[in-house]
């Protein structure tokens, strides 16, 4: 059975994610575990959650938790569509650096192969982190990369 890895936050609930998971479960025998960086909130994407402007610059006030708290409803909404698709999935909320939550999981776990979806280019913090790339360098693991359409 290959066992995949899904670290993704923002991008959570897309067609591209099902599409995926789909896509290994026909290769055969698989199951998924889905790793949410705890990402905080002022860093996500302004498209993404509404951002009131302070001085001509879009802030969100911190929120001790919120990222956290956040992490954990996209995860749960998330394990609930996956397995409504058939997949065998379980999942975390992690470090909100993507490659802390990577290493603290695959300290305990294997992996065939992980996958990271971002944003597109143009609003992806991960992208701009070269996240993809550092991650197959450090646990010598396949990584495949899958953008969102926004």
């Amino acid at each position: 059975m290959r066992r995949y890895m899904i670290v993704a936050n923002q991008t959570l609930g897309g067609d591209e994610l099902l599409e995926v998971v789909r896509d290994r479960m026909q290769a055969g025998p698989c199951s998924f575990w889905v790793l949410v960086p705890a990402t905080p909130v002022r860093d996500l994407a302004p498209n993404i959650i509404p951002m009131p402007v302070m001085g001509g610059v879009p802030r969100l006030p911190e929120v001790p938790g919120e990222g956290r708290r956040v992490a954990e409803t996209k995860l749960q909404a998330e394990l609930k569509r996956l397995r409504d698709a058939g997949a065998t999935v379980d999942g975390e909320v992690g470090d909100p650096d993507p490659v802390h939550a990577v290493a603290a999981t695959v300290a305990t776990k294997h992996f065939d192969e992980i996958i990271v979806l971002t944003l597109p280019t143009h609003l992806s913090r991960w992208l701009h982190q070269d996240l993809p790339r550092r991650l197959q360098h450090r646990f010598h693991v396949p990584v495949t990369h899958v953008a969102t359409a926004e």
